[in-house]
């Protein structure tokens, strides 16, 4: 081992901080002028980053409300209700074949899957084409 060999266990100088005023001339390694030569220097707002990431909306939009019809086929209300029922929305309620929104019972239309072999009457319920054939 040599003298030139030795080394100090720990570095005693200091680190230098850089930009604070003196020691590094009148610029402090900061450039002339310039947004990066101010002091707070941020290239864009967070707020900006934020709202260019959000699509463009372009026109008026409006989304009308539409309630949709609950639908039943005509194979449900066979297999769950009995023949010379009347099919409404309340009994088709009750039978638990449609849910309701709001505290309120939906309009219900009926579908044409299935076959009818029972008799039923209907009240307060629409058809679909292939329903209405099947029930005249």
């Amino acid at each position: 081992m040599q003298l030139h060999n030795l080394k100090p266990k720990t570095n005693f100088r200091k680190s230098r901080r850089i930009g604070q005023g003196g020691k590094r001339g009148t610029y402090s390694g900061r450039g002339i002028k310039g947004q990066r030569a101010r002091a707070g220097a941020k290239f864009r707002p967070a707020l900006r980053e934020i709202l260019k990431k959000i699509p463009k909306l372009r026109g008026y939009k409006f989304k009308a409300y539409r309630e949709e019809p609950a639908a039943v086929n005509l194979r449900t209300i066979e297999l769950k209700m009995k023949s010379g029922d009347t099919i409404s929305p309340e009994s088709l309620w009750r039978a638990g074949l449609i849910t309701k929104t709001n505290g309120k019972l939906p309009k219900v239309k009926i579908l044409g899957a299935g076959d009818l072999k029972k008799k039923f009457s209907f009240k307060d319920v629409t058809f679909s084409k292939s329903a209405a054939l099947k029930i005249k």
